[in-house]
């Protein structure tokens, strides 16, 4: 069993062993970490029930359908075929998280390469780009949403009315991206691809089950219902599907333990770092002055430095709640930022397991090079789209 750890699972018990070490050796006081940790019981719960949703959806072929049809849809024209992977992949983030879009959905596009003679790389990084950047709309786009919420004091419905600007202007920044360096024909090479045959699912009974599933978790969202009832509501109904269909796969390896010891990990040894001179640090790097485009900088740097969950979590501390302007800056900071390093987030790790077992090859000095050129102009178009907007 401890052979089929890899790197990253030793990080997470790392992470989880010292935030539990620290509260008895007293870097962290009991009381605050009770806190912390009554704080992510919900959200725990959302992770599990949405990330077991996505699981049994892809297991349903909903995704394989779509996108196949998708292709279909384009009818050979790569202009159109971008557009629909562009609305495919934003679609799933928004309402899906961005960890299904790199989890799931990179390799239903991946395996779709192959059958229309697409290069595989365009579609690759049309998810890992558009997971993070199409990640500000919703609470549940992104993990870091989820994590500020309480402090940011806004619902579901309020928070995309002050978040649409910025998910718009941040969208389009990676569509010119994604154009310029990954779809033209100069990159692509080929004028047309070939229409891929749509194969019947092999389950009508499941698909219907995980399609109404999606659907109604979006609808209880619209209806401000909260976002761990909405999800596991949702899972319910198909995991009762597939307890009727198809038993054999509903396995103890849907659990996402790797997420759930990561989050708890990090809701403790943030905490422990912040009251022993991290805050103070966090505080020299923001500043003073309430600067937007600084607070979001700082937050997509260090993202990039040390992954967007622990520098959001350490910069959002120093933040008064009435800033309200400066902690949704922070978020397109950590969720926009993150596109430069292959750790920067959770998404972009699992994004990069995903193409290596699908044996497509990233340039990672294009890589890091596009990447830091989508997350300063993004930066700025956001942020600026947030303030004009707000």
């Amino acid at each position: 069993m401890w052979r089929r750890f890899g790197v990253l699972d030793w990080i997470r018990i790392g992470l989880l062993v010292l935030g539990v070490v620290s509260v008895p050796v007293g870097l962290l006081p009991w009381e605050a970490a009770a806190e912390s940790l009554d704080d992510i019981g919900p959200l725990l719960i959302f992770l599990v029930a949405i990330i077991v949703l996505a699981e049994l959806t892809k297991e349903a072929q909903v995704f394989d359908a779509i996108a196949a049809r998708m292709a279909v849809l384009g009818r050979g024209n790569y202009a159109a075929l971008f557009f629909l992977c562009v609305a495919f992949a934003s679609f799933v983030t928004i309402f899906l998280n961005l960890d299904t879009t790199a989890v799931l959905l990179t390799p239903v596009m991946l395996a779709l390469a192959p059958k229309a003679r697409i290069a595989a790389l365009p579609l690759a990084m049309t998810t890992i780009w558009l997971a993070n950047t199409a990640s500000l709309l919703l609470p549940v786009s992104n993990l870091t949403n989820l994590l500020g919420m309480e402090k940011i004091g806004l619902d579901a419905q309020e928070f995309a009315a002050r978040m649409w600007a910025p998910q718009i202007a941040s969208i389009a920044v990676t569509m010119v991206f994604l154009w310029v360096f990954f779809w033209r024909r100069g990159e692509r090479r080929d004028l047309r691809y070939t229409p891929p045959v749509v194969e019947p699912v092999a389950d009508r009974m499941l698909f219907a089950a995980a399609s109404a599933g999606c659907l109604l978790f979006i609808v209880m969202l619209l209806l401000k219902a909260h976002v761990a009832v909405a999800a596991t509501t949702a899972a319910a109904i198909v995991v009762g599907a597939f307890l009727v269909r198809a038993r054999e796969r509903l396995t103890w390896s849907l659990f996402p333990w790797q997420l759930v010891i990561l989050v708890t990990g990090l809701f403790l040894v943030v905490p422990m770092l912040s009251r022993n001179g991290l805050s103070d640090l966090m505080a020299w790097m923001v500043g003073a002055d309430g600067d937007p485009y600084r607070t979001a900088a700082v937050g997509a740097g260090l993202s990039n430095v040390i992954n967007n969950l622990p520098a959001y979590q350490a910069v959002e501390t120093v933040i008064p709640a009435a800033e309200r302007d400066r902690l949704l800056s922070l978020l397109i900071g950590t969720n926009v930022g993150p596109v430069v390093t292959p750790w920067a987030s959770l998404a972009t790790l699992l994004w990069f397991e995903s193409c290596r077992r699908h044996g497509v090859k990233v340039p990672m000095r294009r890589f890091l090079l596009t990447g830091a050129g989508l997350a300063v102009v993004g930066l700025v178009a956001t942020v600026w789209a947030l303030v004009a907007f707000g």
